[in-house]
């Protein structure tokens, strides 16, 4: 379970992005103040550090600086107001990996929260394998003890994003969001669908796709 540390002091902004990461599945801890991001970032607990520009007792550029200048390598995703290009320019050169403005979309933020945790843990590997099923990226060709198995593109990428994420629960609305593209709330009958038929064509591996009731779908490790 990856660890997202929020510094972020309006609880207008702080509590329904904590909630959207717990329900994503990270270990969410949330600071208000800029002395005390500073120290449970450089505390070791925290795989991505999402960080507001002005937080009391130290603004965010003073705690990007403070961790680059200790050698801390945390990938760090800016919360800012500040549209102002130069704003932008020094935040970046202060050490921030990226940022996204306020107001924001709970999606497009999680978003970026993903890209910065899939670039934090080092190049994908060509080939994912769970239960019998091995997944070779560079060809999109999927096999199941040996013998291959036919899949739509949307079958295909429901399947990558249970197979990146072996062993943990992939929410509903995170798989609608990544595999159609759309925010989608409430009945989700088009996944069921083709989650249903994936499990078919992977045949008796198909029941290494597991259903989690009213949260999402997850990828046995093992058959």
């Amino acid at each position: 379970m990856s660890r997202v540390l929020v510094a972020e002091d309006d609880p207008d902004i702080s509590e329904p992005l904590v909630r959207a990461l717990s329900r994503e599945g990270y270990d969410v801890t949330l600071v208000t103040t800029g002395p005390a991001a500073l120290t449970h970032a450089l505390g070791g607990h925290a795989d991505l550090l999402v960080l507001d520009l002005g937080l009391p007792g130290m603004d965010g550029l003073e705690v990007c600086r403070s961790l680059r200048g200790r050698g801390s390598t945390l990938p760090v995703l800016v919360l800012t107001a500040r549209s102002d290009e130069a704003d932008l320019v020094v935040g970046l050169d202060a050490g921030a990996d990226d940022y996204v403005g306020k107001p924001f979309r709970i999606a497009e933020l999680l978003a970026r929260v993903r890209a910065q945790l899939r670039r934090a843990s080092g190049p994908e590997p060509d080939v994912l394998t769970a239960g019998g099923v091995v997944v070779d990226l560079p060809s999109r060709r999927v096999t199941v003890d040996g013998v291959e198995a036919a899949l739509t593109p949307k079958e295909y990428d429901l399947l990558l994003m249970l197979m990146r994420r072996v062993g943990t629960v992939v929410g509903r609305d995170e798989l609608m969001r990544e595999v159609w593209q759309t925010e989608w709330l409430g009945a989700t009958k088009t996944l069921d669908m083709h989650v249903s038929t994936l499990r078919k064509k992977l045949g008796d591996a198909g029941s290494n796709v597991t259903t989690v009731r009213g949260v999402g779908f997850r990828m046995e490790k093992d058959g």
